[in-house]
């Protein structure tokens, strides 16, 4: 195009010096036949004309043409047939044409244009060149407008190379900036509506530097941005193909995630909107699950800045927004199952987001409860932080209102005649978290519930299952005193840890050859500490579970050769046996000879086992074992129960000793 210089283009329209061009002029030297009229007409375009009043600049893109503004944006990047003349010039054409465009894409009509978008991979690569240049905020202007205005938009900017421009330049866009919002809003078009494979797995590197930065923006500002990025960062860090993403962040060190600690704990700590807190744990959660629990506490500043709060301020606010939430939503929740339902049916996406919402709660609970345990198991692994008793204290009297709540719910889902659904289930598990932890916590809730709990099923089950598992550790706890026994045998706790077992014996998943289950050892140690002492309680096995169980252990033992699985089963097998006899057990249509035969076989391979082992050495962790299987060896040969059966055991038994 023809080249005129600086002071030509200052000169074309002398009439501007001296007042305001009439809107027809301007329109005349834009249909101008040179390229000086032209210049001449968008100069005053810029400076007369309202950015706003879209009727007319839509009658300016028409009355230019397209073809005259991409000439002049390529004349701008040096592209041009003339090659762009000095360096002044050049910058002239380039930001005139980049000002021009900018106002063009405020009118969506223009915006949504084949034209338009033609012109990204241009703007793109002079964002690339003109990094931190007062261009920036018109090319990102630019840019988001079309982008969200073409149907195409959005893979044209992914296409011609988005990501990594965006990677590039938004750690250094000015905090808070409107180029820094626009840059946001982009990489939310592109998470939003490109196929995630294409984003999280295509460009992992890159968006873990937009995370950092947008993180930063969470962290320091106090404005609407500071939600956005709050909105944008749940939205990237929970999806479900973000596992690239993971090691790429964690490759970064632990800057992107101090950012968001920060960011979350003025979310909680501030008066916001409950949705927004809300969104506050929801992040809280995904950072947990790339970094862990540690996470909770730490810096609560960012490095070099000053501040009193201590670094246990995030875990407090979070186990109090978590309590809130939880006894809000289970509160509304219970209204709309038992109330609202009596003259409606039921919300169903009313009644999904609420169980949405509180699962995220209870996740972040279920988080601090095993922080705490891990505080406990090791304290001096975590001695870099410092919670002291009061903190503790809090944080003992959080968890115990909390799930007093929780138990409170299920009781009234009891009186309801409620067993069966997801938020129930969701209800044991993080019941059954913390009182395996704090058996004695809410004691008397636990007494009346327990035997309701362990019937809980969840919307897809056709008898419990999950309720006992996430019960197990808690009854494991109580089954090694009295009292926990008592209540185990009066809540038919023991029948269904039985039935559990026996089921998790008999899936596929949990056959011997996966030995190292740890749920099977478990279900095993519950039961053999409450056998252990079910003559001091005086407890009477029915015959019908002794029978079934017997012949599951059988079934879990007959393919292994591992020590520590056929100790286990030869020692409840031991404790079963020595409180009934032969005749009760052949009387059962389940239970025959060849089951007795198998028995004996298990009693004296678990026997050669610790002859082989040692394992009567006190030092040895089977030795209780072994003196429970010898035990009941010895009272079962010298009573001659199932004597026949077992005369070859006997042998055996006084080979070992």
């Amino acid at each position: 195009m023809e080249q005129p210089s600086t002071s030509a283009l200052q000169t074309s329209a002398p009439a501007a010096s001296s007042s305001s061009p009439s809107l027809e002029d301007i329109m005349k030297l834009l249909r101008g036949k040179t390229d000086s009229q032209r210049l001449a007409g968008l100069l005053l375009v810029t400076k007369f004309c309202d950015k706003d009043d879209q009727l007319t600049i839509l009658n300016v893109y028409r009355a230019l043409g397209s073809t005259f503004l991409h000439r002049l944006l390529l004349t701008g990047t040096g592209k041009g047939s003339g090659g762009g003349g000095d360096d002044a010039n050049r910058e002239a054409y380039l930001r005139l044409s980049v000002t021009v465009l900018a106002a063009f894409s405020r009118v969506s009509q223009i915006a949504a244009t084949d034209e338009m978008l033609s012109k990204i991979p241009l703007i793109l690569e002079v964002m690339s060149k003109e990094s931190g240049s007062s261009l920036s905020e018109e090319c990102y202007e630019f840019i988001f407008l079309v982008t969200n205005a073409h149907e195409d938009g959005v893979i044209t900017l992914f296409e011609s190379g988005g990501m990594n421009v965006l990677a590039s330049q938004m750690p250094i866009l000015p905090d808070g900036s409107h180029a820094m919002e626009l840059a946001m809003k982009l990489v939310q078009l592109t998470v939003s509506k490109l196929p995630a494979e294409k984003v999280f797995v295509g460009y992992p590197s890159e968006l873990s530097k937009m995370v950092s930065a947008i993180a930063k923006q969470f962290a320091l500002l106090h404005n609407a941005l500071k939600f956005e990025a709050l909105h944008l960062l749940s939205t990237i860090l929970s999806s479900s193909h973000s596992g690239v993403l993971h090691a790429a962040l964690l490759s970064m060190g632990d800057d992107w995630s101090t950012r968001i600690r920060i960011g979350v704990i003025d979310v909680l700590q501030n008066r916001v909107v409950p949705a927004e807190k809300l969104h506050a744990l929801v992040l809280a959660e995904c950072v947990i699950s790339f970094v862990g629990e540690e996470w909770l506490i730490g810096p609560a500043t960012l490095p070099g800045a000053q501040s009193s709060m201590p670094d246990v301020r995030c875990i407090l606010l979070v186990l109090e927004s978590s309590r809130v939430e939880i006894a809000v939503m289970l509160n509304e929740l219970a209204y709309l199952k038992y109330e609202a339902s009596k003259n409606s049916p039921i919300n169903s996406e009313a009644f999904l987001g609420k169980l949405r919402n509180v699962g995220v709660a209870f996740s972040l609970v279920e988080r601090i409860i095993k922080l705490i345990a891990k505080f406990s198991e090791n304290e001096e692994s975590n001695s870099t932080f410092n919670i002291c008793d009061s903190t503790s204290t809090k944080m003992i009297r959080g968890l115990n209102e909390t799930i007093g709540v929780v138990l409170d719910y299920l009781q009234d889902a009891k009186d309801h005649g409620e067993k069966k659904g997801n938020d129930l289930l969701a209800s044991v598990r993080i019941a059954g978290s913390y009182l395996a932890e704090a058996p004695d916590a809410c004691n008397e809730k636990v007494k009346e519930l327990l035997g309701y709990m362990l019937s809980v099923e969840g919307e897809n089950e056709s008898s419990p299952f999950h309720s006992i598992s996430f019960l197990l550790p808690m009854l494991c706890q109580i089954t090694m005193e009295d009292d926990g026994c008592k209540l185990f045998a009066s809540t038919g706790a023991f029948g269904a840890v039985v039935g559990f077992l026996i089921s998790l014996i008999d899936t596929s998943s949990a056959r011997i050859d996966n030995c190292s289950s740890s749920t099977v050892f478990l279900a095993c140690d519950t039961v053999l500490n409450f056998l252990l002492k079910r003559e001091q309680l005086r407890f009477s096995l029915e015959n019908s579970w002794s029978v079934k169980l017997l012949r599951a252990l059988i079934r879990w033992t007959e393919d292994t050769m591992e020590p520590s699985v056929i100790m286990m089963a030869s020692s409840i097998c031991s404790l079963i046996l020595d409180s009934t006899s032969e005749r009760d057990l052949l009387r059962h249509p389940d239970f025959c000879a060849d089951d007795v035969s198998a028995l004996s076989q298990l009693m004296k391979r678990s026997l050669v086992s610790c002859g082989q082992d040692s394992m009567h050495d006190d030092t040895n962790s089977e030795a209780d074992l072994y003196q429970i299987v010898t035990s009941g060896m010895c009272s079962f040969f010298c009573n001659k129960s199932i004597s026949g059966v077992l005369h070859n055991s006997s042998q055996c038994f006084v080979d070992v000793e």
